[in-house]
Parts: C-alpha cells; sequence; structure tokens
C-alpha cells in the first residue's frame, strides 16, 4: 500500500485550530466546555463530516467519527487524541493524534481501501485536569475507571459540578451511559508528540511506546495560624508557607532519593491566604504531581511524602492533610498494536525508538479495556505546554503515514 499524506491540509487545519483560541498566538488556550471549546468542537466535527464520516457524542462530550467498515458488527479500531488545551499552551499537544488520525483515514480513503473493521476517531473530552482538577475524565469514563456519581459531583474553580457546566454547554445525557461496552475496540492508536527531548537527541524520527507511566496526584492543605508581620515574632510563629515550602523540597528529595529516574514529583500549585505581604499565611493549599512506571515504587515515595508532611507537621506546628485526586496503575501497550506500529515504520525504513510514555494520556485508561499502543514523534527541545512547542510537518506527516498504515493491518 503506497499512501500518501496531504502534509500542506495537515499543516494548515493544525494553524487553523490553533487560532481558535482564548489566548493571543502562538500561545493556544481552550478549556473544556467554554465557548471556545465548543467552537473548535464544532470546527471538528465538520471536518469529520466532509470526510463522510459518521459523529455522535455522549453525554460528557467525547466526539466518535465513525468510518464504517464492511463488518458492522465486528469491535472498531480506534485513533485519537484530545483538542482541549491548558492556559497558555501550544498548538500540536493532542491536536497531532486528532487531525493527523482524520488525516490518516483520509489517506486511506484516497488509497480505495476499504476496511473489515470500523475505523473511529475518537476526540477525547477534558483530557486536560485544568477545570476539574483531573485529567483524563473522558477516558476515565469511557474506560470505567471512575463512576459516573463521582464525575457528575467534580467541581471547577467556581464551584459548579461537571453536570452543572456540562449540561449548560449542551450535553444532556446520562453519564451513566458513557462507559463502553467490552469489546466495543479491537485496538486502539494514539499519535502524539513526544513531550520530551528523547527522540530529537537521539534523532529518530519516531517512538513506539512500551508503558505509560503511572500518575497520581493530590490536593495537600497546610493550616497554620496568621498574624502580623511586624507584631509576631519568629518563635512564636506557625507560618503556613514555611512548612508548605520545606514540605516541596522534601517531596523534591522523595523523588531524587527514589533510585529511578522514572520517578518524578512535581508541586504545580501553591494558593496562599491571605496573600498580603505584611500577614503571615495562615493557610497553604497545593497540588502534588507524581509518577512512576513501577507501580510499588510510585506508591512507596507517596508514603514517605506522608511521613514527612507528618514530620513537618509536628515541628511547625501546623496541620498539613492530604486528599488523592486520583491514583492510577500503570499501563503496557499491547504486543500486537506495538507490532503494526513497527512493521509499518519497517515499511519505509523510518527508524524509531521503543520508550516509555512518562506524561500520561487518554490511552492510559483506554488500555484499560483494549489493546492500546501509542506513536510519538518528536517535539523541538522536548518542549510542550508551552507556546513554543513545535513539531515540524515533516514529523507530523511521517506519524500519519504510519499510524494510517498500521490502522489498516489492524481493520483488514
Amino acid at each position: 500500500m503506497k499512501l500518501e499524506i496531504d502534509q500542506q491540509r495537515l499543516n494548515a487545519e493544525i494553524e487553523t485550530l490553533a487560532a481558535i483560541s482564548d489566548a493571543e498566538p502562538p500561545a493556544v488556550t481552550r478549556i473544556v466546555f467554554t465557548s471556545t471549546d465548543l467552537k473548535a468542537r464544532a470546527w471538528m466535527i465538520a471536518r469529520c463530516e466532509e470526510a463522510g464520516l459518521a459523529v455522535r457524542q455522549d453525554a460528557i462530550g467525547n466526539i466518535f467519527a465513525r468510518w464504517n467498515g464492511a463488518d458492522s458488527g465486528a469491535p472498531a479500531v480506534g485513533t485519537g487524541s484530545h483538542i482541549d488545551a491548558i492556559p497558555n499552551a501550544g498548538k500540536y499537544d493532542g491536536v497531532v493524534g486528532v487531525l493527523g488520525g482524520l488525516e490518516a483515514i483520509r489517506a486511506l480513503q484516497r488509497n480505495g481501501f476499504q476496511p473489515k473493521n470500523s475505523i473511529e476517531l475518537l476526540v477525547f473530552a477534558t483530557e486536560e485536569p485544568t477545570r476539574f482538577g483531573i485529567g483524563c475524565l473522558g477516558s476515565r469514563l469511557l474506560s470505567g475507571t471512575l463512576s459516573a456519581d463521582v464525575a457528575a459531583k467534580l467541581k471547577d474553580h467556581d464551584g459548579e459540578s461537571v453536570d452543572e457546566v456540562r449540561r449548560r454547554a449542551g450535553f444532556s445525557g446520562s453519564l451513566q451511559d458513557v462507559r463502553l461496552t467490552t469489546g466495543y475496540y479491537k485496538a486502539f492508536l494514539e499519535l502524539h508528540i513526544e513531550q520530551g527531548p528523547l527522540l530529537e537527541r537521539a534523532r529518530t524520527s519516531l517512538g513506539i511506546v512500551k508503558s505509560i507511566a503511572a500518575p497520581a496526584s493530590l490536593r495537600i492543605s497546610i493550616e497554620g495560624a496568621g498574624g502580623h508581620a511586624g507584631g509576631v515574632l519568629m518563635p512564636d510563629r506557625k507560618d503556613a508557607l514555611c512548612a508548605a515550602a520545606e514540605l516541596i523540597l522534601a517531596i523534591e528529595n522523595v523523588a531524587r532519593s527514589s533510585g529511578a529516574a522514572d520517578t518524578v514529583a512535581t508541586v504545580g500549585v501553591c494558593d496562599v491566604f491571605p496573600g498580603a505581604v505584611n500577614s503571615i499565611p495562615s493557610r497553604v493549599g497545593i497540588t502534588l504531581d507524581i509518577r512512576d512506571t513501577d507501580l510499588g515504587r510510585r506508591d512507596e515515595a507517596m508514603r514517605k511524602i506522608e511521613r514527612a508532611s507528618q514530620q513537618i507537621a509536628a515541628k511547625r506546628q501546623v496541620s498539613i492533610k492530604s486528599a488523592v485526586l486520583n491514583a492510577d496503575a500503570p499501563a503496557d501497550c499491547a504486543p500486537e498494536v506495538r507490532a503494526a506500529l513497527a512493521e509499518s515504520s519497517r515499511q519505509h525504513g523510518f527508524p524509531f525508538l521503543e520508550m516509555v510514555s512518562r506524561a500520561y494520556h487518554d490511552s492510559l485508561f483506554i488500555s484499560r479495556i483494549a489493546p492500546t499502543g501509542m506513536l510519538f514523534i518528536p517535539c523541538r527541545n522536548g518542549y510542550s505546554h508551552r507556546p513554543d512547542e513545535y513539531a515540524a510537518p515533516e514529523d507530523i506527516a511521517r506519524g500519519a503515514q504510519v499510524l494510517a498504515e498500521a490502522l489498516a493491518r489492524l481493520s483488514a
């Protein structure tokens, strides 16, 4: 099979979607269920319908665009990613897998390929945790990893629940119906930028993912005692921010001393109350993201962080409490999906690395219900989640070509 990827059209579509944003170019901001997100969805659906795909959306906003195969009763072969974007992000994260997946389908159509199994493009809803504090909400519900009742009650920064926000955006079905039936997918493949520097450093054009790291996230609250910055002497202080600073450094030390490069821990949010220059902080909230490819090692790091929290609380006479938002197991990619990607790469003489995904993706949760694989392409300097995120058009096209041929192999 000789497939031609329309690189010019694919790149133009990436640029067009990037312009649907709440941030000034080159930054991209698309928060789920905002008017900007809904506009991007409508644009995406129109592109799928132009390709002759049958489109539906579920109650959480996952978009399914299906190219019906000869055997309508057979499980589909899926591909896709997400188009929501954190504040001040780039234009390639998720989008490469969505528009690259669509172009892969169009390339197969132009070639005259007739799938036996239907091929379905899936645009996951709310992959980013920006609005509701938990990532991959759409795929968690699809896979049954998160219950509909718990998901419905998640709240955004304004105190509005998922149910309130999604219904106002026009998604009024039951979240109970989002979960996919057993055997819905024969296989699922996600094309994505690496979000790291390894492919670029190795001067290798493709990465075939072996496993996806296990993420956990916690919300930690530190309660101390406030007071006037001049009136409370140092021996009498119960400064919540100083305790938070010590805890953040302890978290860093736990990750650095785990003995494995795959253990990473990040405190990305620090909210200080009351936030006045002449007032001792009485309350601090921080978030912790900790992940590893080894579940036992990740959980041991979490236990060490909890012990450090209590030691710091006792020493500084503050209260430190942790709430686990999610603690997910790692995933191994399916051998048959990896083989399809590898054979497609070898067919064209494209070198590839077998690698670990240290960022987690919707594929982590789809792997609970279907054989799953991921294909990485390089991104410049490994940058992602920032405006200067960049993937070369030829790398995107190469990824779409390998994806298309792997879809053909799995759906023939």
